[in-house]
């Protein structure tokens, strides 16, 4: 039983790696590094979880665990690194496409917002989540989702303003 358990839960990581890792990279501001050490406590918690979860929503409980151990990191002032003597090669910059650069300024955007601003946003508009869910994932009432939504979009449309070009 426990080993059909595990195949479960490894199927479940397998499926989803992908996209519970680009909404990591959302809450933490396009950080690949700190989303993937995110994702992983995210997913020790709930390999823990696992039996109790699995049968009923266990991309919802990874998406809250997400949400808010975003919000604790955001918050903590040092993650571990050491300053080093020589800095890594810088890669050569290739040919970038627009799609990239699209999603770059928007990465760039979402760092600039509070970590609870930036969550709800993600959660709101990304993920699609109506307010009451968005509300329970961060642990707050609806009100306060729905202002950190809307703050978070209105410093977002304040950030990329300046550079949005019409189409046409």
């Amino acid at each position: 039983m426990e080993q059909a358990r595990a195949g479960e839960y490894d199927a479940f990581v397998a499926a989803r790696w992908s996209v519970l890792c680009h909404l990591a990279r959302l809450l933490t501001g396009g950080d690949r590094h700190r989303a993937e050490d995110l994702l992983q406590e995210s997913l020790v918690k709930l390999w823990f979880a696992w039996p109790r979860v699995a049968d009923q929503a266990p991309e919802a409980y990874v998406r809250t665990v997400l949400a808010r151990a975003a919000a604790r990191s955001a918050r903590r002032r040092w993650w571990g690194e050491r300053p080093v003597e020589q800095l890594p090669e810088v890669a050569a910059a290739g040919d970038l496409s627009a799609a990239v650069a699209e999603r770059s300024r928007l990465e760039a955007a979402l760092a600039q917002l509070t970590p609870r601003q930036r969550a709800a946003v993600v959660l709101r508009y990304y993920q699609d989540m109506p307010d009451r869910q968005v509300a329970e994932t961060l642990g707050c009432p609806v009100g306060t989702a729905r202002s950190h939504a809307a703050r978070g979009v209105a410093r977002l449309r304040q950030l990329l303003s300046d550079v949005i070009e019409p189409v046409g």
